[in-house]
């Protein structure tokens, strides 16, 4: 009757005596417990590892080799040890020349790894800073093409350049504009739209006005019927159309403002993505790496610009780099790095001029009444900035000129 297989398992085949094994049975059992314990549990297989594996990766392996050797050449009779013995010292020489020569090379290409590129400065840092890398990782960031979105952007300001359109108005000055904006700053405020959605309202009127000679009874309904569109353009849930005529006073029917509507975009030949200063501000602050009380005083410069038809023809970008300028050197927080002229595109000496006329515009205040912009800023929600002094003239340009 055969033996069952476990009982095959238990029996171990004895070595004959005088005859030496392989050198693996020689293994001391405290260091082959030793080794069990240095194995790791994480093989591709969920077991421990194969001695094999671990046998290239240290010498272990090696000096049991070594060992097994030196023990084959102690069985040798000793008349062959005598006749080999010159053979044997030429060999004992030879493996303890060979020795330090096996033992050189590991420390050799380990030197570069301790010190890597040690031929680079660290004084070589670049001084512009990628501001899209952080935001990477986020989809809604677009991140991947920024700089090539505000690059078109850029470009796209040459087309949008507003000429001195006041000559041809008979009906429309400058100061019935001051007023109709303040009246959509209060609108944007009470609909709680966008900041983006007031900005491309103005841009919109400004550009219609370009191309239509308007009389001053329909130039609230202009404003009112831009900032639907606007509405259209920016937000996710615009206001409808009685909302409109709701805060017109009913000075208009619906047929009125939708035909405005259709004007409007058949005059702009429906092209109104038209770059606005408010992005580029928000573009700007993140290059400067801006507080959010910075950013909103930059914001309070540049909403104060829209009133004004002299900054109307300004081109945006230039104008929020100016308004951020301004900002940083009100709250003594430096100048214009290199990082935000290389995003930007425009020098420190560039903006002086237009930074000088904005703390101008800041300091005298030539429309008192028109307060929307002062008193929406003037609450905490937006640090209350409208309060802030504005500098002495004097001294923002020796602060310009020092840095």
């Amino acid at each position: 009757m055969p033996l069952p297989r476990n009982a095959k398992m238990l029996t171990t085949k004895q070595p004959r005596a005088g005859k030496v094994g392989p050198a693996t049975e020689n293994v001391d059992p405290e260091k082959e417990e030793s080794c069990h314990a240095k194995r790791s549990s994480s093989s591709p297989q969920g077991g421990p590892k194969k001695r094999s594996a671990f046998g290239d990766i240290t010498n272990a392996r090696k000096n049991q080799v070594v060992a097994g050797k030196k023990e084959a050449v102690k069985v040798v009779p000793p008349k062959a040890q005598k006749a080999h013995n010159a053979l044997g010292v030429a060999k004992n020489n030879e493996i303890n020349l060979k020795k330090p020569m096996k033992k050189t090379p590991p420390t050799a290409p380990a030197e570069p790894k301790v010190n890597p590129v040690p031929e680079k400065p660290v004084s070589q840092v670049p001084a512009v800073e990628d501001i899209d890398k952080e935001q990477q990782s986020d989809p809604y960031a677009n991140a991947e093409y920024a700089k090539e979105i505000f690059e078109y952007m850029r470009e796209r300001e040459e087309k949008f350049l507003l000429p001195d359109y006041m000559e041809k108005q008979t009906d429309i000055s400058g100061d019935m504009r001051a007023i109709l904006v303040d009246w959509m700053v209060e609108v944007q405020e009470n609909f709680e739209l966008n900041h983006e959605t007031l900005y491309l309202a103005v841009k919109l009127v400004d550009h219609y006005l370009v191309e239509v000679v308007s009389m001053r009874e329909k130039l609230q309904l202009i404003g009112s019927t831009a900032i639907l569109i606007a509405s259209k353009f920016e937000e996710r849930c615009p206001p409808c159309v009685d909302d409109f005529l709701y805060i017109c006073d009913d000075a208009y029917k619906r047929e009125e403002l939708i035909a405005m509507e259709m004007s409007i975009l058949s005059t702009l030949k429906f092209d109104i993505n038209i770059p606005i200063a408010y992005r580029f501000l928000r573009r700007f602050a993140k290059c400067a790496r801006a507080t959010m009380e910075t950013l909103t005083l930059a914001r309070f410069l540049c909403e104060m610009t829209l009133q004004e038809y002299d900054y109307a023809r300004e081109s945006p970008s230039k104008l929020a780099a100016s308004c951020l300028l301004l900002a940083l050197t009100m709250k003594n927080l430096g100048g214009w790095t290199p990082t935000l002229e290389y995003y930007s595109g425009y020098s420190a000496q560039d903006l002086h001029p237009l930074v000088k006329r904005l703390n101008f515009l800041l300091t005298y205040q030539p429309r008192d009444k028109l307060n929307a912009v002062r008193s929406k800023y003037s609450h905490r929600v937006f640090f209350e900035v409208a309060k802030v002094t504005p500098m002495d003239m004097l001294k923002l340009e020796e602060t310009l000129n020092s840095s």
